[in-house]
């Protein structure tokens, strides 16, 4: 059996910025407000048994603000459907269990920490078996089997920013019948469209760039497909993963300025990441919006402009003491997890998003303990470029000289 993939949406007839202010925002009709108003009923009047005043019966169901951030995204994403959960994670898992019991998946060695341990720990649970792979391109047909159901692709991947040829893998698995995931999540509907590139699902969580402000945990899949779309909003309902209305209103208020934020990120990002590349105290720069990177090709094909996005990573002299001090040095990039703020954060993945992850699975993929990443938010690009350097400096020197210091984080 082969896939087709679903045509795309039609062609937007205005610009991001446009689509990311308006879509899913209608004045209200009685009122006038140009915002939507917070909708909290969990239940909405009948006018007959079974007759709903309008499209809306119980909050876990549907509910106007979901509805709204929904139609947004899709309308980011060039999707004609898009379904909102409580998490990025349960996003993942809801598209998982649409699976049947023996079904195998193929998905790509780096993944976010979470996603490899839903993998790992809760998919065979339920009968799925993953099979991991770090050149996914290369021989994503080797790894096909009759029970191959699904290919799972992060790009760029966390927290070592390996690309993905969206196309390649699309073309490969489609002519099995196989459909392709895209976490999307570190690039945003700003930088990177999956679904133009032969992609059949993209998911976010929209805890990071989507809503951007660190004050929502979300998570959203965008498609095409009608069949999709009836079978996850079916789970959405019946597992009833759902964000609230008003982390939904948060989240589709955050979303309005997105490709503001994610310019501005990758704008500061090129400038740490070439500081970074200049400096004695590193090892290698992982960032995709680099000449050095190896997939830098990739990057011009799939990504807005050729855009990095905003989140790098890098390996310090020093080794892993180096790279806690590292974090614990600098003056406006946060030590903390997540990703995609309007501010700076810095984290250890080896103690800290991967830390569930085996070493030497770790580090076949490059995460090593001396890696540190960095999530550039929206500050002055000189500003987040000296900060980063002054640590580095005292870091590596401090550490050679004999200081350490642990951050006691643990993974999540």
């Amino acid at each position: 059996m082969t896939i087709t993939t679903p045509p795309r949406a039609s062609s937007p007839s205005s610009g991001f910025g446009t689509r990311a202010v308006h879509a899913g925002s209608e004045h209200d009709p009685s009122t006038g407000a140009v915002i939507p108003a917070i909708s909290l009923s969990t239940t909405f009047a009948q006018t007959a048994v079974g007759q709903p005043v309008g499209e809306y019966e119980y909050s876990r169901s549907s509910n106007p603000n979901r509805k709204n951030f929904e139609d947004m995204v899709a309308a980011l994403e060039n999707a004609k459907h898009a379904l909102a959960f409580s998490s990025g994670s349960a996003t993942t898992a809801v598209i998982l269990q649409s699976l049947a019991s023996g079904s195998h998946v193929i998905s790509v060695s780096d993944v976010y920490g979470g996603t490899h341990r839903y993998f790992t720990q809760v998919a065979k649970a339920h009968g799925v078996k993953v099979t991991f792979t770090p050149e996914i391109e290369v021989d994503i047909r080797e790894h096909i089997t009759p029970a191959t159901k699904l290919v799972w692709i992060e790009t760029p991947s966390n927290p070592t920013l390996r690309l993905v040829d969206i196309r390649a893998v699309a073309t490969a698995a489609h002519e099995h019948g196989i459909m392709v995931v895209v976490d999307n999540t570190f690039l945003s509907p700003y930088i990177q469209n999956p679904l133009d590139h032969g992609a059949d699902i993209v998911v976010h969580s929209v805890t990071k760039y989507i809503n951007g402000h660190s004050d929502v945990v979300m998570g959203v899949a965008a498609f095409n497909s009608e069949e999709l779309f009836k079978r996850l909003s079916f789970l959405q309902n019946a597992i009833g993963a759902i964000p609230s209305a008003f982390d939904s209103w948060l989240a589709h208020r955050g979303a309005k300025t997105l490709h503001l934020r994610a310019r501005e990120a990758t704008t500061n990002a090129t400038a740490v990441g070439h500081a970074l590349e200049a400096s004695p105290h590193v090892i290698a720069v992982n960032y995709p919006g680099l000449d050095s990177h190896p997939h830098r090709a990739i990057a011009k094909k799939q990504h807005r402009n050729g855009m990095g996005g905003g989140m790098l990573s890098f390996r310090i002299r020093g080794g892993h003491a180096a790279a806690e001090r590292f974090c614990q040095l600098t003056r406006i990039f946060t030590l903390a997890e997540s990703l995609g703020g309007v501010e700076s954060l810095c984290e250890v993945p080896s103690s800290m998003t991967h830390a569930g992850i085996p070493k030497e699975q770790r580090e076949a993929v490059g995460v090593f303990d001396d890696l540190v990443r960095l999530s550039c938010g929206v500050e002055d690009a000189e500003d987040l470029k000296n900060d980063v350097l002054q640590a580095l400096e005292r870091a590596v020197t401090e550490t050679a000289n004999g200081a350490n210091g642990s951050n006691g984080v643990n993974g999540h």
